[in-house]
């Protein structure tokens, strides 16, 4: 029993959330409200994937929410612009990849500490987003880029199927790439897997810049749902993809994380805001609940690192 409630305890606690919650709020258990939840985690899942690298690394990323405001930003002025689907994505993923290189380069090369570079980062990509949109959204005509985020297969949205591609994909990578078990080793012991031939630095730099690269892509897709690029959107999503990741199992010291536990935890994060949305709870109150989220989250991490220690 004890095994399995290690191997599976967050599997259970979801399972038993979405259990009471079936009985509790009215409409939950529905097949409607079912998609819409599943819908409405996509940003956050998507995020969430390379957030997990970040984190098993012992580092983390608080700019994601800017870079996802931005490539939406970016997408909307190049669609307008130029009417290339393939820029607007492009672009977008481009400068999302430079950006968390960027922060990967500061934070590996020069030693600067991850909280420092990317709180900075964050407002200055929040800052150039808002500049670029002249602080007000910024409009798209274009039908076909805004099927991107709502063209439909089997009863689903598209970001719901990307959501599911970027699960598959880094959960290959984290289980069965030399990128994935050299990504656990650095956040394990940095010095022991440079001694082992890991090049530390380079491995950092390019979990950062596919971190900005998906987070911008999510960008994209949040902007064709809406048919709008928008400067301020996704503020406070670092904290939400934190949260998932860390009630998945995903350590905040690093060296320890799996992608079924990340899916777990934005589940969990989802259910919770969607069950509060549905019962009407006032805006404020489901920012308190969010935030005792994130310190019950932070604290059962804590307080498993002291069993294994």
């Amino acid at each position: 029993m004890k095994k399995l409630w290690q191997n599976n305890g967050m599997l259970l606690v979801c399972a038993l959330l979405f259990l009471v919650l079936s009985f509790t709020v009215p409409n939950f258990a529905t097949v409607e409200n079912a998609k819409g939840l599943t819908m409405s985690v996509t940003t956050v899942g998507i995020v969430a994937c390379t957030m997990l690298f970040c984190l098993a690394a012992g580092d983390f990323d608080l700019s994601v929410g800017s870079v996802v405001a931005l490539a939406g930003v970016v997408a909307a002025l190049t669609i307008n612009k130029t009417n290339s689907i393939g820029l607007a994505i492009a672009i977008p993923v481009a400068l999302g990849f430079g950006v968390g290189a960027v922060n990967g380069f500061v934070i590996a090369r020069l030693g600067i500490n991850a909280l420092i570079t990317t709180l900075a980062t964050m407002q200055i990509v929040r800052g150039v987003a808002r500049l670029l949109a002249d602080g007000s959204s910024v409009g798209i005509s274009n039908e076909a880029f805004g099927q991107l985020g709502q063209y439909k297969l089997l009863e689903f949205q598209s970001p719901v199927w990307v959501m599911v591609l970027c699960f598959i994909v880094f959960g290959l990578l984290l289980n069965k790439t030399i990128y994935g078990r050299n990504t656990l080793a650095i956040g394990g012991n940095a010095e022991a897997a440079r001694l082992s031939g890991v090049n530390v630095a380079r491995t950092k730099i390019l979990i950062f810049a596919v971190q900005g690269a998906v987070a911008a892509l999510a960008g994209v897709l949040l902007a064709s749902r809406v048919s709008s690029g928008q400067p301020n959107t996704s503020e406070g999503l670092e904290l939400q993809v934190i949260s998932g990741c860390v009630l998945g199992g995903v350590s905040l010291t690093g060296g320890v994380g799996t992608i079924s536990g990340m899916i777990v935890g934005v589940f969990i994060m989802g259910a919770v805001q969607n069950a509060m949305n549905l019962l009407n709870i006032p805006t404020f109150w489901q920012a308190v609940a969010s935030g005792a989220i994130l310190l019950a989250a932070v604290l059962l991490d804590k307080l498993k690192n002291r069993k294994s220690a």
